[in-house]
């Protein structure tokens, strides 16, 4: 078989008895590899648009993760602290992937392994608070009336920063096809599949609710158009249904799936800030009263953001 798109250079095989084998590497591969493109060129701009992105997104992410928690009357809400909570299991991810490089630097095996245990710790929880977003819309849309939960937050964080299995840098062989490595590698991916399909599910019945919203008001123009297709991509950012072009990243369009990949993912904490920061009126209110003192004042965008997802309850 081929390499997988892995990279093999400072790596080396060590035997540890008949049937294992220990590939040990003086770095480390980020998790996006496995779908990325064999050809060198291909694989160097790639690399180059993830951490350029990953840059961005971490300088982004830090600054919706400030204003949220600077600004009281901001996270009052339950969608709110749901995306601090995902804001930054983001950015730890981000934050990971762009130190994971200066860290293998010291090839000690032990900080290699923690890295990469770490950044697939942010990357689970990501993928998981992304679950969780899809889990309040249900019972915001569906579940509206008589819907208490108690310590609601305090659950929702259990299972999002909960235990969860670690996964080492190393890969240990197995002479079956169906090894150690590819048992946790279709365990992981299930686990992402399922997060994708349940978000995809969510959007397909908020996207029905918008619709029905709109029947009833007739006089829809190019404004309600706009706002509807705004409340689309704010919606998609926050279930990061953009992985799931992953799962389509083979044949013939494998190469322009993986940079649609890239820059859609890499740039995720971008889009945060864009959609549900810079695009929301509140927000925007408390930057003009504690930061600009009334002198200045953002272009209006419409106040009816919150309204629109039907996620504020």
């Amino acid at each position: 078989g081929g390499q997988g798109g892995w990279n093999n250079n400072g790596c080396e095989t060590q035997s540890i008895s008949s049937y294992q084998t220990s590939c040990l590497c003086d770095h480390l591969t980020h998790f996006a590899v496995l779908l990325v493109s064999h050809r060198p060129a291909d694989s160097y701009i790639l690399t180059v648009i993830s951490y350029l992105g990953c840059g961005i997104s971490s300088i982004f992410l830090g600054i919706t993760l400030l204003t949220y928690l600077v600004f009281e009357k901001l996270r009052r809400d339950y969608p709110s602290k749901i995306l601090i909570n995902l804001s930054a299991a983001l950015l730890g991810l981000n934050l990971i992937f762009l130190l994971n490089a200066w860290l293998s630097s010291f090839s000690n095996y032990g900080l290699c392994i923690a890295t990469a245990a770490t950044l697939h710790y942010f990357l689970l929880a990501s993928f998981t608070w992304m679950g969780l977003e899809a889990v309040h819309m249900y019972i915001a849309l569906v579940k509206v009336f008589n819907t208490y939960i108690p310590s609601y937050i305090l659950k929702f964080c259990a299972v999002g920063w909960g235990k969860r299995t670690f996964c080492t840098s190393y890969c240990r062989c197995k002479v079956p096809p169906w090894g150690w490595v590819q048992r946790w590698i279709l365990i992981v991916v299930t686990f992402v599949l399922l997060i994708v399909l349940c978000n995809l599910f969510m959007f397909v019945v908020v996207l029905i609710q918008i619709r029905r919203m709109r029947a009833n008001k007739p006089s829809a123009n190019s404004r309600n158009a706009l706002q509807d297709l705004r409340a689309v991509a704010g919606l998609t950012v926050l279930l990061g249904l953009t992985w799931s072009m992953g799962f389509f990243s083979f044949g013939p369009g494998k190469v322009v799936l993986m940079y649609l990949f890239t820059i859609f993912n890499t740039f995720h904490g971008f889009f945060v800030f864009l959609f549900h920061c810079l695009m929301k009126e509140n927000v925007r209110k408390q930057w003009r009263i504690h930061l600009c003192c009334g002198r200045f004042r953002l272009s209006d965008y419409s106040g009816t953001w919150e309204k629109t997802l039907l996620v504020d309850v």
